[in-house]
């Protein structure tokens, strides 16, 4: 989908959803990583994420500009445009929108680093990597990292 079929895609659902048109710019932002969309206040522009069409379908899309267009036309029309606010968890209710966008990437595992005492032989696990010779353990006895 290039810039102008997006262009035309909101456009079609403002109107189709909200009875409302869209009279603003609406392009694709290769710089977001996490969010699906952006609503600009000052210009009033919305940014949607290329990497939405590459992972999920249509669909996905259209909920998640249901979502950008519930923040622009709510606040165009001076009513509460926030997450938080009560007019637009019902708007975005209405309309059958994303609340969230879906995971785009898989979370990586974190590490975890097994560390053994050498008098009791009990065992920790710890996310972030410690400098041993600075801790003991209860016992008083020496650890030592069972994994590399």
């Amino acid at each position: 989908m290039n810039e102008v079929a997006l262009q035309t895609l909101v456009e079609d659902v403002s109107l189709t959803y909200f009875g409302k048109p869209f009279l603003h710019q609406a392009s694709f932002n290769k710089r977001l990583k996490t969010t699906g969309g952006r609503y600009h206040l000052a210009s009033h522009q919305l940014d949607f994420n290329p990497k939405i069409l590459a992972v999920y379908d249509e669909h996905v899309l259209i909920g998640i500009i249901k979502h950008e267009l519930c923040h622009y036309h709510l606040h165009l029309e001076n009513k509460g445009y926030q997450h938080k606010d009560k007019e637009f968890k019902e708007l975005l209710k209405q309309v059958d929108g994303l609340r969230f966008t879906p995971p785009l990437c898989e979370k990586k595992q974190s590490k975890l680093y097994m560390i053994e005492c050498c008098q009791c032989h009990k065992q920790f696990q710890r996310k972030k990597r410690l400098n041993l010779a600075k801790y003991r353990c209860q016992c008083g006895g020496k650890l030592v990292y069972l994994t590399k």
